[in-house]
């Protein structure tokens, strides 16, 4: 393929933005998200090659010593899993810059990614994530049937919080027992979910016309959760309120909604359900993101052991 006409490095975010949005149908975060990163190499460019503020920054002044360069002032202040994820920011960039011709080869294949540990998923035991749920009933007014329901839901569904937030009416079927979400890349996946969220749901649905605008009225008529004002709850409120109650129910006050996501992904994997039905259930592309529950599943490892086992059968576990 014939090299395209030459870009800049603003013009080619700006056209890499756009393949985000159009072709790979990435969420606004993620796309924000690369463009912050690529912007951070566009300036560490600039000053590196000593150009003015507003000059242009030629594509060819990224080569791997440059960025190598970059990684290694990223690496002074980032942990390693955050200039990993920045490093794959850079090569998808570079990658497609080769696939539309704008440059022969990617700077970045000769990049080594950052070595790092993964840290095990947070999750809470089976009474400590009862005792959080629980937290929040119907008898605390509408706001709190609309909490239970929605921590149910986190917890029971496994849902994630962008997932919950963007809930409308019509997703839920109380019938079935099931929830239509919009997960990552935009793309759909029914989730289940058991009597006790159904029960919640009821409840708050029965309630949920209390929480229109006070002076108002208004209501978001598609939105399942909403804020006191009648709004579609957002992200942020979602992540406050699941603290609150995971330091009035399990003590953590550090408690996050993915925290509850990772809780539910355990507790079926310690129930036994097997690892394809917990990554159709979580929205996962890959099994290895899937796989990370296997860490931190130790009890029902030893419960197959001591049912399977000769040596445990004939000596009982202290």
């Amino acid at each position: 393929m014939q090299p395209a006409q030459p870009l800049d490095f603003s013009s080619a975010i700006a056209a890499f933005e756009s393949h985000l949005r159009a072709e790979r149908n990435a969420s606004p975060h993620t796309v924000a998200a690369y463009a912050r990163d690529l912007r951070a190499l566009d300036a560490f460019l600039r000053e590196r090659k000593g150009l003015a503020e507003c000059a242009p920054v030629p594509l060819i002044a990224a080569d791997v010593y440059s960025l190598r360069g970059h990684l290694g002032v990223l690496a002074r202040t980032h942990a390693p899993p955050s200039v990993a994820r920045k490093l794959a920011a850079i090569r998808t960039f570079f990658r497609f810059l080769v696939d539309r011709g704008h440059l022969a080869c990617s700077p970045a294949d000769e990049l080594a990614s950052p070595k790092a540990r993964r840290p095990l998923p947070t999750f809470l035991s089976v009474d400590a994530a009862k005792e959080v749920v629980e937290c929040a009933t119907a008898a605390d007014g509408p706001v709190g049937a609309r909490d239970r329901a929605l921590l149910e839901l986190l917890y029971g569904a496994g849902v994630r919080v962008s997932e919950l937030v963007g809930l409308d009416l019509g997703d839920v079927d109380l019938g079935a027992g099931r929830a239509r979400v919009l997960g990552k890349g935009r793309k759909e996946r029914l989730v289940p979910f058991g009597d006790a969220a159904r029960d919640a749901l009821v409840e708050y649905l029965a309630a949920r016309p209390a929480l229109a605008h006070p002076r108002t009225g208004a209501l978001d008529p598609k939105a399942l959760f909403v804020s006191v004002r009648g709004r579609r709850l957002p992200v942020r409120a979602v992540q406050l309120l699941v603290r609150a109650y995971g330091a009035r129910g399990a003590g953590r006050a550090d408690l996050h909604p993915h925290a509850l996501r990772h809780t539910c992904a355990t507790h079926l994997l310690d129930g036994g359900a097997d690892l394809r039905s917990i990554q159709e259930v979580l929205g996962h592309a890959s099994l290895s993101t899937t796989q990370r529950y296997t860490h931190v599943s130790v009890e029902h490892l030893l419960r197959v052991y001591d049912g399977a086992h000769p040596l445990a059968r004939a000596r009982p576990r202290g």
